[in-house]
């Protein structure tokens, strides 16, 4: 990793940057960078828990590429597809202004790179430093086809936290002992629920816990007294995960590619589809330190309770090691698998480090109730009504399940003026009221499947309340929206009140982020500025909901000027 100048203080960095930017305006400019890779994606062999499999990779690495980039770099990513399956690449974080045919998630922005095809994903970083990630947006493939994205500041920017002597990416993934896409396809034959994964994993390795895997846990060097930055990334399919570090404190200085009020903690919470960089100072006694990660789980509802390890290893510890003094790595104390408590007062914690420009007045103010359901079979006895009671799975927003296109994308019908591929009628509010997080009635269970799209004015000012419901069984939904950033103003337990709840929002320092989830039984509130034009997913980023229809998608109408305005898609554009 390269190293970086860095000063000590958030908000006096930011002061100071003041200072600096006219004599780093024209350098910052001059130093933006291309890169230019190509992403093979094809099946490789991958062995773990003692068997090989026949694994889709990229350039035969699981995880795939780590990309390092700064502010300002353009990517350009030649994607060949040489697998079995369609597939696309998103770029999860990234707010490709103006640029929705770069985003990736299938049927939505782009059709799919079919088997023998390519397709060039180019964009630029703009205002965007921290740690993101990358990953399939087709069926199940981001199980193993993802990898990190880290924005480097531009030359002469510093970090506004101490400088770490080392970077280290900490990437939390699910690992099944079989295709997942053949887990996702029974699951969707069947209508139940897919089979829980078998191991979770730290940069693809599930650790000493696990059979066959000892040899290869990853091992994650330090030095006394030194201060490292882990940028943990939860790749995870369907899965809230607990992480830390055996007797190490973690500080939290940035989630989501957003910097944060310093705060120190034992344990993170993070969802399918964040991160969160801390910094770890090496000030215990040198040995070797269990990295730990397990379930936070809030639905009523199996779920893999193994856990996974790698470890923090002293350098004195390794040297002892190879001379034949054993240290057995020391476990962390994580929280329980339940532990909805922990996880509240961690996303509590979070701050952005100064004083934050929030939309006050509101253009669009929309209310999504997000959660499952249950369609009911006319033959609940057949093969394909595994459900509970002989139903089918399903989830929706505001009752509406979405549907996924299949004869083209959604932007492409948009930018071409395709009739009857979908409707901007979706609901703002859901279309009966009813007690969201109490005992609701079962003809209230079943959604209605469309393909409804939520239209938006450019530069109009919106919030959106996210309301988990019991139905089937509260969860925490880590919702996320493509091509956007947001600010979470407030959450809660139970039902929202519209009427007092808002006086409680945090309009002043919230967190900024690109997922966020839903208490389970309760709310959260965010709020943005609809600046990006294009069709933008927004969607719970447990893939188990995303079939079923935890989806919807923005359509934020072009302004004014062509900085307001989609640019053209490009040539090679694959077509369905």
């Amino acid at each position: 990793m390269e190293p970086h100048i860095l000063s000590a203080k958030p908000c006096t960095f930011y002061l100071f940057s003041c200072i600096l930017l006219i004599f780093a305006f024209l350098a910052s400019f001059a130093s933006a960078a291309i890169h230019y890779h190509e992403f093979v994606i094809e099946a490789k062999p991958v062995k773990r828990l003692c068997r090989t499999h026949s694994t889709i990779t990229v350039n035969g690495q699981y995880p795939g590429p780590t990309l390092e980039v700064r502010d300002g770099d353009t990517l350009v990513i030649k994607a060949i597809n040489k697998a079995r399956y369609n597939v696309t690449l998103h770029w999860h974080g990234v707010r490709q202004l103006r640029n929705p045919w770069a985003d990736g998630p299938e049927y939505v922005t782009q059709c799919p790179i079919q088997p023998g095809r390519s397709y060039t994903y180019q964009f630029t970083i703009q205002n965007q430093e921290g740690t993101l990630w990358w990953h399939a947006h087709s069926k199940w493939l981001r199980a193993t086809v993802h990898g990190a994205l880290i924005i480097y500041p531009k030359l002469g920017s510093p970090y506004p936290f101490p400088m770490p002597k080392r970077e280290m990416p900490v990437i939390l993934g699910e690992w099944w002992d079989r295709d997942p896409m053949d887990v996702l396809k029974l699951a969707l034959f069947t209508g139940g629920a897919p089979n829980v994964s078998d191991a979770y994993t730290i940069n693809g390795q599930p650790g000493d816990l696990y059979r066959c895997s000892s040899k290869e846990t990853a091992m994650y060097p330090v030095e006394a007294g030194e201060t490292v930055l882990l940028r943990i990334i939860n790749s995870a399919l369907n899965q809230e995960l607990y992480f830390g570090v055996a007797n190490h404190k973690l500080t939290v200085v940035a989630v989501d590619a957003s910097y944060t009020k310093p705060f120190t903690t034992n344990a993170i919470m993070i969802a399918p589809g964040q991160t969160t960089d801390v910094l770890l100072t090496a000030d215990q006694p040198p040995a070797r330190y269990y990295m730990a990660a397990h379930a936070y789980n809030t639905a009523n509802a199996a779920f893999d309770n193994t856990t996974t390890t790698a470890i923090l290893e002293y350098e004195s510890a390794h040297y002892s090691a190879k001379g034949g003094k054993s240290f057995k790595p020391i476990f962390p104390q994580l929280p329980g698998f339940n532990d909805t408590a922990t996880a509240t007062a961690f996303t509590a914690q979070l701050r952005s480090p100064c004083k934050v420009k929030v939309p006050i007045e509101i253009d669009e103010s929309l209310f999504f109730t997000v959660g499952l359901g249950l369609i009911n079979c006319k033959n609940p006895n057949s093969p394909r009504c595994q459900g509970p009671n002989g139903t089918r799975f399903a989830a929706s927003i505001n009752n509406v399940s979405f549907v996924f296109p299949r004869s083209t994308s959604l932007m492409q019908a948009y930018y071409q003026g395709q009739p009857r591929v979908f409707t901007s009628d979706f609901p703002p509010v859901p279309p009966i009221q009813f007690d969201y997080t109490g005992n609701v009635s079962r003809g209230l269970w079943q959604p209605v499947k469309g393909t409804k799209l939520v239209k938006l004015k450019f530069g109009s000012k919106v919030q959106i309340v996210f309301q988990d419901t019991s139905i089937v069984t509260v969860e925490d939904h880590p919702m996320h929206i493509h091509g956007y950033d947001f600010y979470v103003v407030g959450s809660g337990f139970g039902n929202f009140d519209p009427k007092n709840d808002p006086a409680k929002f945090n309009l002043v320092d919230p967190p900024r982020r690109n997922t966020i989830g839903t208490p389970p039984g309760g709310w959260v509130a965010i709020r943005f500025v609809a600046d990006n034009p294009g069709i933008w997913l927004l969607h719970c980023h447990i893939d188990t909901h995303l079939p079923w229809g935890l989806a919807t998608a923005l359509l934020v109408e072009n302004g004014v000027g062509k900085l307001q305005t989609v640019q053209p898609p490009p040539l090679d554009l694959p077509q369905c």
